[in-house]
């Protein structure tokens, strides 16, 4: 690494951590309160996320939008894109405006956000609230993890972003629990109790004080008076983003993402269309389930108790990640960064591997299992990596940047994933050819609105939905879009081998350089 590099402030020196306890012991009261803020926006942002699939295939008569899924990967795909490319810009204006007036200004739009979804029931209303969610959310992210960079130092780093994604994952589990319980009654309670939830932050705020004020005032005045030069704010990101660190970052990553965000995006689909999830209850409870309502809740059952909705199975997740975080991140604190995300990587793909060939709905929570191991090892260290080689003044601008292989891999997945699916997987398709092939005139197969061919066929054919699920399932080869899925992420897996092995020689040639002669 020559040495303008060097003084341009990326710093990639590792070092040693403070204990688990003392660690927690020295975080500050504005670092729990940012906590709980992401914890609130979390909850109300997977009460929709998780859903969303399943809204959209809902048919209309049910209140759902009734959409094919090629249309709902439109929306996410935007979703995704907007999400995801805002943090680039909004992390170097939060650093120059101010953290508190960008959270406060970003919960205003992810309210309405929420009530345009509530109020406008078709594709239009729902792609116009995911964009305003994806803006809000795009806002309120650098905001509250430059203040998290701010209110910690290195020694702290690594225990704080654990604890920080644990707390994420509250709001992660306790979201879709929300959803499957409010969607019961009618869809737009969903919205509706999720732009309550968002609201409680406004109360928040005004309890938040935020640190490093007087540094960026500071550094404001001397830009001012011409002491200091600033650059136009995207000049500013591109010179950062042109550095190779953050390049090969950005391309190796892209696939992970487009791995992780099909488990969100398509796998509540695949779930609600061919895992029988009562055998879960039933190993449980017993063959009449449970009418315990605490349970129901926790466990994201349906109403009557007999089954785990979609929703409640992904949860496992969060519920894992929300438990043991913390033991995962003291563990991995010991490997290099980005050893323990190859290892994460390596894992996520042998889940996706699983979910493909089996749809024993055991089978599916192991999967889900091994996936939030990988996900542990990975999602916090990105963050931690990149605020570590962040230079002064610029953590959230860098934090932003994490997001920018997020939206490469979502984007691409928001729209290819659900339409892979539907080549492959999807049980609306199959139920249209097999009516055709039992004698259903095309017209009339054509005509049958979206998200109710199965319901048809049931009542067509006069066997049980199981049945019937069981011959589609062998009628077709399902788990092939999760394998192609599982191929674009060891793809990935190879990108982060050869980049943990660059940044170790670029680490060595560092060190070498700082000796004394």
């Amino acid at each position: 690494m020559n040495q303008s590099n060097h003084h341009s402030g990326n710093d990639m020196t590792e070092v040693k951590q403070l204990g688990m306890w003392a660690s927690i012991a020295s975080l500050s009261y504005v670092f729990w309160l940012v906590g709980g803020m992401e914890l609130v926006e979390r909850i109300a942002y997977y009460g929709v996320k998780a859903s969303a699939g399943l809204y959209a295939k809902a048919p209309a008569s049910q209140g759902g939008l009734g959409i094919s899924l090629s249309d709902y990967g439109v929306i996410i795909s935007v979703w995704a894109l907007l999400q995801t490319f805002i943090p680039v810009f909004s992390g170097g204006i939060s650093d120059r405006i101010g953290y508190k007036e960008t959270i406060f200004a970003s919960t205003l739009v992810k309210i309405s956000g929420y009530l345009c979804m509530a109020w406008m029931p078709n594709f239009w209303g729902f792609l116009i609230g995911a964009m305003l969610l994806a803006t809000g959310t795009g806002i309120f992210k650098p905001g509250i993890q430059g203040t998290l960079a701010l209110s910690t130092n290195r020694s702290n780093s690594s225990m704080a972003w654990g604890i920080f994604y644990q707390v994420v994952n509250i709001g992660g589990f306790l979201g879709p629990l929300v959803a499957v319980h409010m969607r019961q009654l009618s869809w737009d309670n969903v919205f509706y109790a999720c732009a309550a939830i968002i609201s409680l932050n406004l109360l928040f705020l005004m309890t938040y004080k935020e640190p490093g004020k007087e540094e960026r005032l500071e550094r404001k005045r001397k830009i001012r008076s011409g002491e200091l030069k600033q650059d136009m704010l995207w000049k500013d990101a591109w010179n950062e983003l042109k550095k190779p660190v953050v390049i090969y970052y950005m391309l190796v990553f892209a696939a992970f993402w487009f791995l992780y965000n099909s488990l969100f995006d398509v796998l509540p689909i695949h779930i609600a269309e061919w895992v029988d999830t009562s055998v879960i209850v039933n190993g449980l409870f017993g063959p009449e389930g449970t009418s315990n309502g605490i349970l129901q809740f926790w466990l994201g059952l349906d109403n009557a108790g007999t089954k785990v909705m979609p929703e409640g199975m992904l949860n496992l997740n969060a519920g894992m990640i929300m438990t043991s975080c913390f033991l995962v991140a003291a563990l991995t604190a010991k490997y290099r960064i980005t050893s323990a995300m190859l290892a994460g990587c390596l894992l996520s793909i042998l889940a996706f591997v699983l979910i493909g060939a089996f749809h024993a709905a055991w089978m599916i929570v192991l999967a889900i299992a091994l996936f939030s191991l990988g996900e542990m090892m990975i999602s916090p260290k990105k963050n931690e990596f990149m605020s570590n080689i962040a230079p002064e003044g610029k953590k959230a601008m860098y934090l932003g940047f994490v997001m920018l292989p997020q939206g490469l891999g979502w984007g691409l997945e928001g729209y290819f994933g659900p339409k892979l699916y539907e080549i492959f997987a999807s049980k609306e398709r199959f139920s249209r050819l097999m009516l055709a092939e039992q004698g259903m005139g095309s017209d009339e197969v054509s005509a049958i609105p979206q998200g109710e061919a199965f319901h048809r066929l049931v009542e067509f054919t006069g066997q049980t939905p199981e049945v019937l699920t069981q011959t589609l399932y062998q009628a077709h080869n399902i788990g092939f879009a999760w394998y192609i899925i599982g191929a674009i992420g060891t793809v990935s897996a190879v990108g982060i081998f050869i980049y943990g092995k660059w940044l170790l020689g670029m680490q060595r040639s560092q060190q070498a350089q700082l000796q004394p002669a």
